[in-house]
């Protein structure tokens, strides 16, 4: 486990998350000068130096609950509200999109190269906003001066961490799904042959060299999959002359956003996996989680008349369905049932099982019982 993936994963998220708002807001036709104050008030709070400082620190990955609720508070750092089941969705689309982004890394490093296209992003969102801006901006030296000079072996550990924090949520995306990136089971379909790494060498030959170190032949095999170079650093795929990089706003094409779910017993591993490593929760969050809660004072304090709702469901009966097919609360409340075996009687079979296994007792030496059950206790 590395203990630097939470900037990442809180920086990605919420460029994710501000994607979605922006096409959200367009999509319901909000006046501009709402529009802007979201995405201003938003940024803002989630940038906040004090905030970033302690983020930044080497610390464990929020739990899923945790970051849940986190991305909750800060959706709601404006005049903007989201129901439950918007906040839901919205989420939803947030989390498959980056494990989408980070699966498709060729190289662990090209993590940083998609925290860095989201940063840019988030800075376009704000540029005629200077000090939010310069916020951005910070946040930006601190990524540098944090995960610039990583070796290939630490982003390796950092990316392993955040595939960690994904694995198990397989939420199908109508726009995966209509690209075919994704199949109906809700995993994607990750490609085998296309691209190798930036820099890296097309497989497919095999070099001899002699004691001095001069290559003497060089010899070809079939690697099973064609492979081309990559074009530029941090780029998946090439459709004709336009490259797609990872990290950048797929919402640019007014395109739906549906989530959708493949059957209850997909979506009871997907909630029960919303709910992992909630037994000992990362201290830290609390205190993360009410200085977030403090930075947003100023604003709840403003919440009047100006505020207004937006909807991550094009219509009313969408939203209910999305609703329905989400499992009660108190669905995963298991009950614990305790049994004492102690009290269990013995059969005369394994009493005699355990009579054979009794061990005498040696001069010098406190008799230890021949009880198998008393010895498995003294030797633990």
């Amino acid at each position: 486990m590395s203990f630097r993936p939470l900037p990442i994963l809180f920086i990605n998220l919420g460029g994710e998350m501000l994607y979605i708002l922006d096409q959200r807001l367009r999509a319901q036709n909000i006046p501009g000068d709402k529009s802007k104050k979201v995405m201003n008030d938003i940024i803002s709070t989630m940038f906040n130096q004090r905030f970033m400082e302690n983020l930044f620190r080497p610390q464990e990955i929020y739990s899923k609950k945790g970051m849940r609720t986190v991305f909750d508070r800060l959706a709601h750092a404006s005049i903007m509200r989201l129901n439950t089941a918007s906040m839901d969705k919205l989420y939803d689309l947030m989390t498959m999109a980056l494990k989408y982004q980070i699966s498709l890394c060729l190289r662990p490093s090209d993590i940083l190269l998609v925290t860095l296209n989201h940063l840019d992003a988030i800075r376009a969102f704000v540029e005629d906003s200077v000090p939010i801006r310069n916020q951005v901006e910070a946040v930006f030296r601190m990524v540098i001066k944090t995960y610039g000079s990583l070796s290939m072996g630490e982003f390796q550990l950092i990316r392993q961490t955040l595939l960690e924090f994904f694995q198990d949520i397989h939420i199908r995306v109508s726009i995966f799904l209509k690209d075919k990136v994704q199949n109906s089971n809700g995993r994607f379909v990750l490609p085998v042959a296309g691209a190798v790494p930036y820099g890296a060498e097309i497989p497919g030959s095999i070099r001899y060299y002699d004691d001095c170190g001069k290559m003497i032949k060089t010899t070809e095999f079939p690697c099973g999959s064609k492979y081309q170079a990559s074009l530029r650093e941090g780029s998946f795929e090439t459709k004709g002359d336009r490259v797609i990089k990872l990290g950048t706003n797929m919402y640019s094409a007014v395109r739906p956003t549906d989530t959708t779910v493949s059957n209850p017993a997909q979506k009871s591993t997907m909630a029960s996996s919303a709910e992992e490593a909630t037994a000992n929760p990362n201290p830290m969050v609390k205190a993360e989680l009410n200085l977030l809660a403090h930075l947003m004072g100023a604003v709840d304090n403003k919440k009047g008349k100006s505020d207004f709702r937006v909807n991550m469901f094009n219509t009313d009966e969408e939203e209910e369905q999305f609703g329905a097919s989400r499992p009660p609360p108190d669905m995963y409340d298991f009950k614990v049932i305790n049994i004492d075996a102690s009290k269990i009687q013995k059969s005369d079979e394994l009493n005699r099982i355990m009579g054979d296994l009794s061990i005498p007792e040696s001069s010098g030496s406190s008799s230890k019982g021949d009880d198998l059950l008393e010895l498995m206790d003294s030797a633990s």
